[in-house]
Protein backbone atom coordinates (compact mmCIF):
# COMPACT_ATOMS: atom_id res chain seq x y z
CA UNK A 1 0.00 0.00 0.00
CA UNK A 2 1.17 3.41 -0.66
CA UNK A 3 2.18 5.61 2.23
CA UNK A 4 0.74 8.59 2.88
CA UNK A 5 2.24 11.29 4.47
CA UNK A 6 2.45 14.92 4.67
CA UNK A 7 4.46 15.33 1.75
CA UNK A 8 2.63 13.26 -0.54
CA UNK A 9 -0.36 15.15 0.16
CA UNK A 10 1.90 18.38 -0.67
CA UNK A 11 2.92 16.89 -3.74
CA UNK A 12 -0.64 16.66 -4.47
CA UNK A 13 -1.72 19.60 -3.66
CA UNK A 14 1.21 21.41 -5.55
CA UNK A 15 0.15 19.50 -8.37
CA UNK A 16 -3.23 20.43 -8.65
CA UNK A 17 -2.69 24.21 -7.41
CA UNK A 18 -0.28 24.29 -10.48
CA UNK A 19 -2.38 23.19 -12.80
CA UNK A 20 -4.64 25.73 -12.23
CA UNK A 21 -2.26 28.67 -11.64
CA UNK A 22 -0.70 27.58 -15.45
CA UNK A 23 -4.07 28.34 -17.08
CA UNK A 24 -5.15 31.61 -14.72
CA UNK A 25 -1.53 33.05 -13.93
CA UNK A 26 -2.88 36.41 -12.64
CA UNK A 27 -2.42 37.98 -9.52
CA UNK A 28 -6.32 38.50 -9.57
CA UNK A 29 -6.68 34.77 -9.49
CA UNK A 30 -3.74 33.95 -7.16
CA UNK A 31 -4.27 36.64 -4.19
CA UNK A 32 -7.35 34.76 -2.40
CA UNK A 33 -5.85 31.69 -2.96
CA UNK A 34 -2.20 32.86 -1.55
CA UNK A 35 -3.45 31.57 2.21
CA UNK A 36 -3.80 27.62 0.64
CA UNK A 37 -0.39 27.87 -1.38
CA UNK A 38 1.27 28.88 1.89
CA UNK A 39 -0.43 26.65 3.99
CA UNK A 40 -0.53 23.45 1.67
CA UNK A 41 2.54 23.88 -0.53
CA UNK A 42 4.61 26.35 0.68
CA UNK A 43 4.85 25.49 4.88
CA UNK A 44 5.21 21.53 4.23
CA UNK A 45 7.79 22.67 1.67
CA UNK A 46 9.84 24.66 4.11
CA UNK A 47 9.80 21.34 6.23
CA UNK A 48 10.97 19.08 3.35
CA UNK A 49 13.56 21.12 3.00
CA UNK A 50 14.74 21.16 6.14
CA UNK A 51 14.31 17.42 6.81
CA UNK A 52 15.96 16.61 3.36
CA UNK A 53 19.24 18.91 4.67
CA UNK A 54 19.96 16.93 7.64
CA UNK A 55 20.14 13.56 5.91
CA UNK A 56 21.49 15.06 2.60
CA UNK A 57 24.33 16.45 5.06
CA UNK A 58 24.64 12.70 6.34
CA UNK A 59 24.74 11.25 2.95
CA UNK A 60 27.09 13.51 1.27
CA UNK A 61 29.43 13.95 4.21
CA UNK A 62 29.29 17.83 4.53
CA UNK A 63 26.73 20.46 5.58
CA UNK A 64 23.84 21.26 3.49
CA UNK A 65 21.05 23.86 3.55
CA UNK A 66 18.14 24.38 1.73
CA UNK A 67 16.67 26.83 -0.18
CA UNK A 68 13.10 27.20 -1.48
CA UNK A 69 12.81 29.40 -5.11
CA UNK A 70 9.75 32.30 -4.31
CA UNK A 71 6.73 31.35 -6.71
CA UNK A 72 6.84 35.11 -7.81
CA UNK A 73 9.22 35.39 -11.09
CA UNK A 74 11.43 38.05 -11.78
CA UNK A 75 9.73 39.80 -14.96
CA UNK A 76 12.21 42.71 -15.08
CA UNK A 77 14.08 41.26 -18.26
CA UNK A 78 11.20 38.54 -19.47
CA UNK A 79 9.24 39.29 -22.67
CA UNK A 80 7.26 36.56 -20.49
CA UNK A 81 5.42 39.02 -17.69
CA UNK A 82 3.00 36.09 -16.01
CA UNK A 83 3.77 36.95 -12.61
CA UNK A 84 4.10 33.33 -10.85
CA UNK A 85 6.33 30.12 -11.14
CA UNK A 86 4.34 27.18 -12.06
CA UNK A 87 6.13 24.78 -10.20
CA UNK A 88 8.22 23.86 -6.59
CA UNK A 89 11.46 24.90 -6.89
CA UNK A 90 14.20 23.37 -3.86
CA UNK A 91 17.84 23.70 -4.01
CA UNK A 92 20.53 22.37 -1.70
CA UNK A 93 23.96 23.23 -1.29
CA UNK A 94 26.85 23.37 0.38
CA UNK A 95 27.26 25.85 3.81
CA UNK A 96 30.98 25.96 3.22
CA UNK A 97 33.43 28.58 1.36
CA UNK A 98 34.78 28.07 -1.92
CA UNK A 99 33.84 28.24 -6.15
CA UNK A 100 32.91 23.98 -6.12
CA UNK A 101 29.89 23.77 -4.30
CA UNK A 102 27.62 21.14 -5.70
CA UNK A 103 23.99 20.75 -5.37
CA UNK A 104 21.05 18.71 -5.51
CA UNK A 105 18.09 20.29 -6.79
CA UNK A 106 14.38 19.18 -6.31
CA UNK A 107 11.58 20.24 -9.22
CA UNK A 108 7.49 19.05 -8.45
CA UNK A 109 4.99 20.72 -11.64
CA UNK A 110 2.39 19.51 -13.36
CA UNK A 111 4.80 17.09 -15.46
CA UNK A 112 5.77 15.01 -12.36
CA UNK A 113 8.66 15.02 -9.66
CA UNK A 114 12.17 15.29 -10.91
CA UNK A 115 15.86 15.51 -8.64
CA UNK A 116 18.95 16.59 -9.95
CA UNK A 117 22.97 17.11 -8.84
CA UNK A 118 25.65 19.37 -9.84
CA UNK A 119 27.43 22.55 -10.31
CA UNK A 120 25.13 25.44 -10.78
CA UNK A 121 27.48 27.73 -12.65
CA UNK A 122 30.93 28.78 -12.18
CA UNK A 123 32.80 31.63 -14.05
CA UNK A 124 36.27 33.05 -13.95
CA UNK A 125 39.31 31.05 -12.69
CA UNK A 126 36.64 28.71 -11.53
CA UNK A 127 35.57 27.45 -14.92
CA UNK A 128 38.88 27.40 -16.21
CA UNK A 129 39.79 25.30 -13.12
CA UNK A 130 36.63 23.03 -13.91
CA UNK A 131 37.62 22.92 -17.62
CA UNK A 132 41.58 21.22 -16.66
CA UNK A 133 39.62 18.79 -14.25
CA UNK A 134 37.65 17.99 -17.33
CA UNK A 135 40.74 17.30 -19.77
CA UNK A 136 42.60 15.49 -16.93
CA UNK A 137 39.90 13.72 -15.31
CA UNK A 138 37.72 12.98 -18.45
CA UNK A 139 37.57 9.48 -18.79
CA UNK A 140 36.69 9.05 -14.64
CA UNK A 141 34.32 11.75 -15.01
CA UNK A 142 32.30 10.69 -18.47
CA UNK A 143 32.85 7.19 -16.36
CA UNK A 144 30.65 8.37 -13.75
CA UNK A 145 28.03 10.46 -15.25
CA UNK A 146 27.03 7.32 -17.13
CA UNK A 147 26.97 5.31 -13.81
CA UNK A 148 24.02 7.90 -12.80
CA UNK A 149 21.60 7.23 -15.66
CA UNK A 150 20.89 10.46 -15.25
CA UNK A 151 20.97 12.65 -18.19
CA UNK A 152 22.63 16.34 -18.47
CA UNK A 153 20.21 19.35 -18.22
CA UNK A 154 19.36 22.36 -20.31
CA UNK A 155 19.24 24.52 -17.36
CA UNK A 156 22.17 27.56 -16.54
CA UNK A 157 24.02 29.12 -18.50
CA UNK A 158 23.99 28.11 -22.50
CA UNK A 159 27.04 26.03 -23.63
CA UNK A 160 29.63 27.67 -25.84
CA UNK A 161 29.28 27.07 -29.88
CA UNK A 162 33.30 25.86 -29.76
CA UNK A 163 35.61 24.27 -27.63
CA UNK A 164 37.46 26.96 -25.43
CA UNK A 165 41.45 27.47 -26.23
CA UNK A 166 43.19 25.85 -25.41
CA UNK A 167 41.51 22.92 -25.76
CA UNK A 168 41.48 20.81 -29.16
CA UNK A 169 38.14 20.88 -31.25
CA UNK A 170 37.82 17.06 -31.01
CA UNK A 171 38.90 16.64 -27.28
CA UNK A 172 37.01 13.48 -26.15
CA UNK A 173 35.19 15.66 -23.48
CA UNK A 174 33.89 18.40 -26.26
CA UNK A 175 30.55 18.88 -25.72
CA UNK A 176 31.16 18.90 -21.79
CA UNK A 177 34.36 21.51 -21.93
CA UNK A 178 31.40 23.63 -23.66
CA UNK A 179 29.49 23.63 -20.54
CA UNK A 180 29.59 26.31 -18.20
CA UNK A 181 27.93 24.29 -15.42
CA UNK A 182 27.25 20.68 -15.20
CA UNK A 183 23.86 19.38 -13.95
CA UNK A 184 22.30 16.47 -14.47
CA UNK A 185 19.08 14.93 -13.69
CA UNK A 186 15.99 12.57 -13.98
CA UNK A 187 12.61 11.78 -13.06
CA UNK A 188 12.35 10.83 -9.56
CA UNK A 189 10.78 6.79 -9.74
CA UNK A 190 7.48 6.17 -10.64
CA UNK A 191 6.28 4.32 -7.57
CA UNK A 192 8.50 6.82 -4.55
CA UNK A 193 4.52 6.81 -2.88
CA UNK A 194 5.66 3.18 -1.93
CA UNK A 195 9.16 3.87 -0.69
CA UNK A 196 9.18 2.67 2.83
CA UNK A 197 10.22 6.09 4.06
CA UNK A 198 8.01 8.44 1.87
CA UNK A 199 9.43 11.12 -0.36
CA UNK A 200 12.62 11.77 1.52
CA UNK A 201 13.82 8.18 1.36
CA UNK A 202 13.05 8.14 -2.87
CA UNK A 203 15.12 11.10 -3.24
CA UNK A 204 17.36 10.06 -1.31
CA UNK A 205 17.82 6.96 -3.35
CA UNK A 206 17.86 9.05 -6.34
CA UNK A 207 20.87 11.20 -4.90
CA UNK A 208 22.80 7.79 -3.98
CA UNK A 209 23.73 7.30 -7.73
CA UNK A 210 25.52 10.49 -8.01
CA UNK A 211 27.86 9.78 -5.36
CA UNK A 212 30.90 8.46 -6.87
CA UNK A 213 30.69 11.58 -9.22
CA UNK A 214 30.63 13.88 -5.93
CA UNK A 215 33.73 11.99 -4.50
CA UNK A 216 35.21 12.71 -7.70
CA UNK A 217 34.24 16.58 -7.47
CA UNK A 218 35.27 16.67 -3.90
CA UNK A 219 38.85 14.73 -4.52
CA UNK A 220 39.62 16.92 -7.86
CA UNK A 221 37.89 20.24 -6.99
CA UNK A 222 36.70 20.69 -3.67
CA UNK A 223 39.82 19.67 -1.22
CA UNK A 224 42.24 21.85 -0.87
CA UNK A 225 40.08 24.69 -3.34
Amino acid sequence: MAQVDGFTQMIDDSTAFFAELAQNNRKDWFDPRKDHYTQAIKKPAELFSELMAEELTKLLGRSMKGKIFRIYRDVRFSKDKTPYNTHLHILWSGTGDGPFNPGVFFAADTDGLWVGYGLPGLKGDALAQFRAFIDAEGAALAEALAATGMTLSTWGPEPLKRVPAPYPPDHPQADLLKRKNLVIGAPLASDWRDHSNGLIGAVLDAVRVTLPLDRLFVRHLMEGA
